[in-house]
């Protein structure tokens, strides 16, 4: 697999806190990375180390293959558009104004993919408006608009949504998924709003403690998460050969507990578990959330 992004045991020390400690992450190329975890875990420090805003006490990166220690970092990083935190606008320009401006910083020759850019992030009608007269969500798709001058590959969003309408998370959400889909751009989206990156992201990243502390597909997430009957009962051995029988798919979760991926015949199950001298003691439908999954990978204690 092919990684845009690739981070080993990167550390990132502010005298007596660890904002990073470790962190080993891998991007793949075309994916929509959900970058998961509370507020205070290391999201932020990991991005504005990517950007080049702070540096690693120890550790180094990997940008489309370019160590954090080359001299070709900078150049790499031409190819990469974030927006971290609040998006840095000129509040008395327009939207056009403000993107010929990045122009001009980026040293491109010319203006004309401005008006493109404007449409596709639904500012195309914006006209002399000033941006301190824009609503957040519209300042959010600014901020993007700017972060893609210079056709970039890798997109970084850091709390895309937060503060957002329920419109506007709607078009946060479209956008981020036009932009991965029509241009190809990997995006990483740094975010605690679980529910939402649950229907944008390909692949996850959980951060705790300023360390990653797993990595994993949608899919399987999703297969973590998925609807299972839970049953506790007196054999667990008893259960397991009972299930085989049945031809149900089971996972164990503790000696005398384990989630069936299926909705059995209850009489039919007992029926069965009775002719291995084993008692059901309880059945219930479980379905754990994304939040739960997260909860279960880093504990319940806040952070923030």
């Amino acid at each position: 697999m092919e990684y845009v992004l690739k981070t080993h045991s990167l550390c990132k020390q502010y005298k007596h806190f660890k904002a990073l400690n470790g962190l080993t992450m891998n991007v793949p190329k075309g994916s929509i990375y959900g970058f998961v975890g509370r507020n205070g875990a290391g999201k932020t420090t990991l991005i504005r180390l990517i950007c080049g805003l702070q540096f690693a006490t120890s550790g180094q990166f990997e940008l489309n293959g370019v160590k954090s220690t080359d001299s070709g970092i900078e150049k790499a990083r031409r190819k990469m558009g974030a927006v971290v935190e609040t998006p840095s606008l000129f509040p008395e320009m327009t939207a056009r104004e403000n993107l010929r401006h990045q122009f001009r910083l980026l040293g491109l020759p010319s203006f004309d993919d401005v008006d493109e850019l404007l449409k596709l992030v639904g500012l195309e009608d914006t006209g002399k408006k000033k941006v301190k007269d824009f609503s957040l969500g519209m300042r959010q798709r600014l901020g993007i608009a700017i972060a893609l001058c210079g056709d970039p590959d890798l997109l970084i969003l850091d709390e895309p949504i937060n503060g957002l309408d329920p419109q506007g998370i709607v078009e946060m959400r479209e956008l981020i998924l036009k932009l991965n889909r029509e241009r190809s751009i990997t995006v990483i989206v740094s975010s605690h709003i679980l529910d939402e990156l649950s229907k944008l992201a390909t692949h996850y990243g959980f951060i705790d403690k300023g360390t990653i502390v797993r990595e994993m597909s949608a899919e399987q997430l999703e297969d973590s998460c998925r609807k299972c009957v839970r049953v506790n009962v007196s054999d667990a051995k008893a259960l397991a050969r009972v299930m085989i029988r049945l031809g149900l798919e089971y996972k164990m979760i503790s000696d005398d507990t384990a989630d069936i991926f299926a909705k059995p015949n209850v009489t039919e199950l007992v029926h069965e578990l009775d002719k291995e001298n084993c008692t059901l003691n309880s059945l219930q439908e479980h379905d754990e959330t994304l939040e739960g999954f997260f909860i279960s990978l880093v504990g319940g204690d806040s952070h923030d």
